[in-house]
Order: C-alpha cells, then structure tokens, then sequence
C-alpha cells in the first residue's frame, strides 16, 4: 500500500466525523440562513490566516534529511498567500463589515485546530503539518463547489460572495495529486507524524464545521 493510500486508510473513522456534521446535512436541505454562512467564513479567516505562517513555521524546522520539502513548500506559500483576505471579500460582499471581522477572536474551535498544529510543529515533528493539509483540501475538494452552489441557490448572494469556495474547489483538485507525490515521499516516521496530525485534524475541524449550527442555536436560544 502507498503512503498516500496508508494516510486515507488510516483517517476513514475520523474523516466521517467530519463529514458526518449535521450542519451539512441543513445545507443539503436548505435549512440555513446567511447568519449561518457568515458563522463559516468567519471561521474560516481565523485559520486561513494561518495557514502560510504555519507553512514557513514548518520549513523553518525541516532537518537536512528533508530539505527536498522545502521547495513544495515554497509552492505551497505561493499559492495561499492571500487567502484570508479573499474570504474578507466575500463577507463584504454578504454585506458584512470586515474591519469587524479583522478584529474578532477566534472561536474556541478554530483556536483549538490551530493552536494544536502549531505545537506539533513546534514540539514534535515538523511533517506534520502536512496532515492539516491534507484534510482541508481534501475537504474543500469534496465539497466547496457543491456547498457553493447550494448556498447561493438559497440565499441569491452574487458570485462575488463564493470566491473562497469556489477558488479552493478548484484549486485543491489540483493539489491533492500534488500532495499525493509528496506524502508517497515520506519515511515511515514521517508518515506516521502526518496520519497522527491528520486524525487530530479531522476531529478538531469537525468540531469547527459543527460550530456553526451549534452557535446559531444559541444565538437563537
């Protein structure tokens, strides 16, 4: 079996918890609002925006063994650098002021995936950043265009309200063949640091993803 393949194996239980959120579940069947959208792009910026400061912390602390990684990396930093400000975009063109946005804490969700990856990249070992990675695009590229699509069936927002979504259900279908070579490169300990952050990771962004039904009910409450 392939690294890459052992790494899907390995998280199927954990990836369900993901999918598995009820919140999708209501975007499936229309029961959302645009509070409920805006719940997920704010989330969304509390982490997008640290997704190249974690990149470069991991490149920071590649052992020589790894150095091959760092030119992926660079890649990957070009490629996402910017992100957060296209999701700041998108609440603007929901009709949210995104200064307000800018200014908010994170939820205790977003704060938690993110705090957790950068202490294992920090502590343990660096590669397992990659295990982030791999289920936010593999998510974004399962769903993002189809979740777009639902959303502004519903809600009648402008195209200019999905670039986030949209953006990253495109560009992830490239990626992940990307990633596949990457990961198919790893040794054994390396693979395990992703599968360990992988597993983490699907269970705390689910968590994220449930959040935001969970927090339009207590708003309702």
């Amino acid at each position: 079996m392939r690294p890459y393949e052992r790494l899907e194996s390995a998280t199927a239980a954990e990836r369900m918890h993901l999918l598995g959120a009820p919140i999708l579940a209501d975007v499936a069947a229309g029961r959302f609002d645009l509070d409920a959208y805006v719940r997920f792009l704010t989330n969304a910026f509390h982490h997008v925006k640290h997704t190249v400061p974690l990149m470069m912390a991991c490149g920071a602390r590649l052992p020589d063994r790894l150095s091959w990684l760092r030119a992926p990396i660079r890649e990957y930093i070009d490629e996402e650098f910017g992100h957060e400000q296209w999701i700041l975009d998108d609440l603007a063109a929901c009709g949210i002021d995104s200064r307000g946005i800018v200014a908010s804490e994170p939820s205790h969700c977003v704060e938690l995936l993110v705090s957790y990856v950068y202490d294992f990249v920090n502590r343990h070992n660096p590669v397992g950043f990659f295990g982030m990675v791999h289920v936010l695009e593999g998510t974004s590229t399962k769903l993002a265009t189809h979740v777009a699509r639902l959303v502004q069936a519903k809600l009648g927002l402008p195209d200019g309200a999905f670039r986030y979504l949209r953006s990253h259900g495109e560009l992830d279908q490239q990626h992940v063949g990307f990633f596949e070579k990457i990961v198919d490169r790893f040794e054994p300990q390396d693979l395990t640091a992703v599968i360990h952050v992988a597993k983490r990771t699907y269970r705390l962004y689910g968590d994220v993803i449930r959040s935001v039904r969970d927090e339009g009910a207590r708003d309702a409450a």
